[in-house]
């Protein structure tokens, strides 16, 4: 008897070439259905619909077709099993061998933030994941094609085995088909979750679900946070990162993608591109080295953002990943090969940037459009060890009017406007964080220490007479007076954090007794 392929496919990439070579080179017989089966037949190839296959036609409107014995008995059948062969035999069931299966694109029809519910439920698969799951489970008999990536190592392996295909390639289709049907049922989870209908607090009877992503493989990375360890990028296609285009430039890092994350965040606090759900009210430019802002700033164009962004600390941004939250245009661009740089990344490039850049060959050029911010999550992940932790991302808009005066004197407009600069971005600093800036421009950082004052003394000393007259901000309370009472003796004007310690009155009193103006904003903003 013939071996027999069942074909039925939404992906037709490769799809006319492999069964043409599956029956003219291997003898098989085809096995189709709907749209996989009208491409065959344009094709010339000869092919029997399922329904002729199954004696039963497809109903209810397309949703019920390979759900039958003569399809699932084909391919769950172990050859050379009595009682098996007995039952094939009775019910008149050929043995498939070859099952070429890909899904309804269901990600692509929810990745359109405008799907209706019942368009995204109709584009779940039924038949094809079941006879996936069938041939992977029945892998020793029966090989499993869920990618057109696959095809030409099946057909190479098909050849080179002398028209079988080896166990060796079945069992490692097989692991890959079960990873297909759980990426497809983790997206579909994820995008059940992610409905405003079914969040939890609609039903606080809800059980708590597990928490399922399954992302494809972006790229295998240069290696991990240091070169011995391997490291790879998974993404969901244009969504966040996953939207991110590469111009030019060097293969990217674990550790580039985690500073170019950390510098996105920071100057998305300024808005983002001219479209999206924050366009940007203001160019802005942050500098990061190892996850931390050393220089962030504002200003009326782009390239003077990143002058003044680099001016908050050019030592420390040499070797920096950069973040500009506008069009990169040809001024911004001479700015950007001033010194050594690792990475950039922005919504937009003018031509005439690109051509300045490209004369930075190893500069890592990245497009990432607001359109892909808007389509990523709002989840926040990080592993811990055999785990996950799950939050929401810290990225609540600034509150102002929820802030309180707690000195005899308030700051001055001038004041505020610094100390709500500095509020933002601390907040992207990694804790104990203390942020010293003025006129919209960071003068010094302090960041990871074990105590406050700690901080405060690096970003203090990074400012240096800069500090006279500009303002600090801290992520968390001061438990004591010492920070304040440093910050005085370098000529800070005023301060802000969030309060909460049983001994705010301290620090209170001593802003006071220098003259300094305090404002708690009574949200903390932890980064660790």
């Amino acid at each position: 008897m013939a071996p027999t392929a069942l074909l039925s496919v939404s992906d037709k990439s490769g799809l006319v070439p492999l069964a043409k070579t599956l029956l003219e080179r291997h003898g098989y017989q085809l096995l189709s259905s709907g749209g996989t089966a009208k491409v065959l037949q344009e094709a010339g190839l000869p092919v029997t619909p399922v329904a002729d296959h199954t004696g039963a036609p497809e109903i209810l409107g397309g949703r019920v077709k390979t759900l039958h014995p003569r399809i699932h008995g084909g391919i769950l059948a172990r050859r050379g099993d009595p009682e098996h062969e007995a039952d094939l035999q009775a019910q008149q069931i050929t043995p498939i061998d070859v099952v070429v299966v890909n899904l309804y694109p269901f990600r692509e029809t929810v990745a359109d933030p405008a799907v209706s519910w019942e368009r995204a439920i109709e584009n779940i698969d039924i038949g094809g994941p079941t006879m996936v799951r069938s041939a992977a489970k029945n892998h020793e008999h029966v090989a499993v094609l869920t990618d057109p990536d696959q095809y030409d190592r099946f057909l190479q392996d098909l050849a080179e085995s002398g028209g079988t295909v080896s166990s060796a390639l079945r069992r490692r289709l097989a692991l890959e088909a079960f990873a297909h049907t759980a990426a497809y049922d983790a997206a579909i989870t994820r995008w059940m979750q992610s409905r405003p209908e079914l969040q939890p607090a609609d039903d606080p009877s809800a059980s708590p679900l597990p928490w399922l992503e399954a992302l494809p493989l972006r790229q295998r990375l240069r290696y991990g946070e240091n070169p011995h360890q391997s490291a790879a990028w998974y993404s969901t296609p244009k969504a966040g990162w996953g939207g991110a285009i590469q111009l030019q430039g060097k293969e990217l890092s674990t550790n580039n993608l985690l500073d170019l994350e950390a510098a996105l965040a920071t100057v998305r606090e300024f808005g983002y591109g001219q479209s999206g759900s924050h366009p940007a009210v203001r160019p802005a430019a942050v500098v990061v080295k190892h996850t931390n802002p050393c220089g962030v700033a504002v200003a009326d164009r782009e390239a003077a953002a990143l002058t003044r962004a680099l001016d908050g600390d050019r030592v420390s941004a040499f070797g920096g990943i950069v973040a500009v939250n506008g069009r990169v245009d040809a001024p911004a661009a001479r700015e950007l090969t001033s010194l050594f740089l690792e990475c950039v990344v922005a919504p937009e490039y003018a031509p005439e940037a690109r051509e300045i850049l490209a004369s930075k060959g190893n500069l890592r050029v990245l497009e990432l459009p607001s359109t892909a911010i808007d389509a990523a999550g709002h989840d926040h992940l990080r592993s811990i060890l055999g785990g996950l932790l799950v939050q929401d991302l810290d990225d609540h808009p600034v509150a102002m009017d929820a802030w309180t005066v707690a000195t005899e004197r308030a700051p001055s407009q001038a004041e505020s406007d610094d100390l709500c600069f500095a509020w933002q971005l601390v907040r992207h600093v990694r804790s104990n964080a203390i942020v010293v800036a003025k006129e919209g421009q960071s003068l010094g950082i302090g960041a990871g220490q074990m105590n406050r004052v700690g901080s405060a003394r690096i970003a203090l000393e990074a400012a240096g007479d800069r500090a006279r007259g500009a303002v600090l901000a801290s992520d968390g309370f001061f438990p004591f007076d010492d920070t304040v009472r440093l910050a005085a003796q370098h000529g800070i004007t005023a301060v802000i954090h969030p309060g909460g310690s049983k001994r705010d009155e301290d620090s209170i009193k001593a802003c006071d007794e220098l003259g300094l103006a305090m404002l708690l904003t009574g949200r903390r903003h932890f980064l660790h």
